[in-house]
């Protein structure tokens, strides 16, 4: 009962079944009500038959009671006596009375006097108006019970209707006339039968077929499955797994899993190249400072101490600097804070007063440029830029803050060669450095774009280069107001 298959035969049966009891006890119910309607029927007019002869003041041995197996009949006066039944009627229940041998009493055709009769009609209008006049039956819808009768020797269910008469000489009757319901009987069993063996032979089909369609249907989960687990036993990321000519849910769950490794394959190979690059940009300087140390030991008075400590510098740095991708890399988040750029860039460029060039700001005065997010970040951000820009500009770096739509932009321009536009994109991939910017002396580790440019969308901003004005590289940072 765990796999897919077995819960989905499980339901679809247990639906089924529910929806076919459903179904199958209306039909019953429905089919019942049908038959015992015609059972009604078929009492009401054997009954009405009976009233009508009495009514016309027939004696009651003249009275025809034919088919009185399929109809018996029972009547009785306005004290309950029975005065007159069906000739093999031997007992009866559900009428207005058990008896069945007639009692002694006025004969249906008997005429009273005149005074009596006039009598008995006011009184009978007095008594009960709503019973039938004199040689009448009643309009009224009669009522119906069920009963059982014994005819001969057999015993069988009616269904009994009642039917008020009043004869010529004012004396008001009762007749019951039965139907039997051995046919309905018959019938809502024969239907029930049928229903409890059909319905376990359908049952057992539709889990037979639900079981095979859902295998059929999953199988290509199980491709799916297998591959995966091949891809995690061989830890090749290269492949994939078969993706169904289906265009149903589960072509769908095989392309997302493929563009999923497709990605994680990526990300692996960046890890892969962001290891290597980072262990080669350290080998360097710690093999320099490694050097510098062990001829100053054998020879001090060698010692290039400044070498030594721009070495170390370097490499402190570049430590910094992979930390700091190492935890944007595990999603830390940037934080909340409210940031005032123009206060941060003014605040970083004061900080450069021995730089070789010196740092333009153009900052418009009272202006409110404020950004959440991290200030730290945002202060190595604007830090690498201006770092990039002193180290390619000829003679000048300016920087500004400006309103840009919803957004602050922060630009950084220089007068140097620029960047060209095919390299535009790949200098913010980490170690990537241009061809003049490679030596130790002139370029860093080709962290810096690469740092500025994820931390700009982790604060939900951009970073974008261009040809500035002066002819040089124009960084433009932008960055979201605070909703």
């Amino acid at each position: 009962m765990r796999s897919v298959r077995a819960r989905a035969a499980l339901g679809a049966t247990l639906v089924v079944a529910v929806a076919l009891i459903g179904a199958g006890l209306a039909v019953l119910l429905v089919l019942r009500a049908n038959l015992i309607d015609q059972a009604d029927l078929q009492a009401e007019v054997a009954a009405r038959e009976v009233a009508g002869a009495l009514a016309t003041g027939t004696p009651y041995e003249d009275v025809e009671l034919d088919d009185e197996e399929d109809h018996p009949v029972q009547v009785t006066d306005e004290e309950g006596r029975v005065v007159l039944v069906s000739k093999d009627l031997r007992a009866v229940t559900g009428t207005g009375a058990t008896g069945v041998t007639p009692v002694p009493s006025a004969s249906a055709g008997a005429t009273p006097a005149p005074d009596e009769e006039d009598d008995g009609d006011d009184d009978d209008q007095d008594d009960d108006r709503s019973r039938p006049g004199r040689g009448e039956v009643s309009s009224d819808d009669p009522d119906f019970s069920d009963g059982t009768a014994t005819v001969g020797r057999t015993t069988a269910d009616y269904r009994f209707a009642a039917v008020e008469a009043t004869t010529p000489d004012g004396v008001t009757l009762t007749v019951y006339a039965g139907a039997p319901l051995a046919a309905e009987q018959e019938a809502v069993n024969t239907v029930r039968g049928a229903m409890l063996t059909g319905l376990p032979v359908l049952l057992v089909v539709v889990a037979g077929v639900t079981w095979l369609v859902t295998r059929r249907a999953l199988r290509p989960v199980e491709g799916i499955r297998q591959e995966m687990a091949a891809i995690t036993a061989s830890e090749d990321l290269a492949r994939r797994v078969p993706e169904p000519d289906s265009r149903d849910e589960i072509a769908a769950l095989a392309r997302t899993t493929n563009e999923t490794l497709t990605v994680l394959e990526a990300s692996v190979e960046r890890q892969r190249r962001f290891v290597a690059d980072a262990s080669h940009e350290l080998r360097s300087p710690i093999a320099s400072l490694r050097t510098q140390l062990e001829v100053a030991e054998a020879h001090p008075e060698l010692l290039d101490l400044p070498g030594a400590v721009a070495d170390t510098v370097r490499l402190q740095v570049l430590a910094a600097d992979l930390l700091l991708l190492a935890r944007l890399d595990a999603g830390e988040k940037p934080g909340s804070a409210t940031v005032e750029l123009g206060a941060l860039v003014r605040e970083e460029v004061s900080q450069r007063t021995r730089d070789r060039i010196a740092v333009a700001v153009e900052v418009p005065e009272g202006g409110a440029f404020e950004v959440n997010g991290s200030r730290g970040q945002l202060s190595r951000v604007i830090g690498n830029l201006l770092d990039n820009a002193q180290r390619h500009a000829e003679s000048s770096v300016a920087v500004s803050v400006a309103a840009d739509g919803r957004g602050v932009r922060v630009e950084v321009r220089d007068d140097g060669t620029g960047v060209p536009e095919d390299e535009r994109e790949r200098i913010f991939e980490r170690f990537v450095r241009l061809d003049d910017a490679r030596s130790r002396d002139d370029g860093g580790a080709g962290l810096g774009l690469a740092i500025a440019r994820d931390v700009a969308a982790r604060h939900g901003g951009t970073l974008t280069v261009h040809r500035a004005d002066e002819g040089g590289a124009a960084f433009r940072l932008w960055l979201p107001r605070p909703a």
